[in-house]
């Protein structure tokens, strides 16, 4: 599946996304090892620390599934004119399943990252 193709299906699950307070729909896809994928949608809260990202939600999905290494996270944010970046904890959940690309919608077009240029330093047990 191409880049755009996996933003596409990010945009599709950023639909389903519950944002009443920031208004920012955010839909990820999760593709694992295997080639699985799965989606994600943000969930806000009134107790905004209460909050779900859509990164979040999909690795969630994911790694109920069993997956433990996730090949690409791919990132979109409907009501935003500029890339929407995950946020820090989103990158660090990203460290702890190995994440090898990041696929950020952006106005030009597909912006692919690795996570080590995200999160350099990101945190591991030894």
């Amino acid at each position: 599946m191409t880049d755009l193709e996996l933003l596409a299906l990010a945009k599709e699950a950023a639909l389903n996304a519950y944002a009443p307070f920031s208004h920012f729909r955010v839909g990820a896809v999760v593709v694992a090892a295997d080639g699985t994928r799965y989606t994600g949608a943000n969930v806000e809260n009134s107790a905004y620390g209460s909050a779900i990202c859509g990164e979040a939600a999909a690795i969630a999905r994911a790694v109920s599934a069993g997956v433990r290494k996730i090949d690409t996270v791919a990132v979109a944010c409907i009501d935003a004119d500029t890339a929407g970046y995950p946020c820090g904890n989103c990158r660090q959940l990203m460290v702890e399943f190995d994440v090898d690309r990041v696929v950020v919608a952006a106005p030009e077009g597909p912006r692919v990252h690795t996570l080590e240029e995200l999160i350099p330093f990101g945190f591991r047990l030894p």
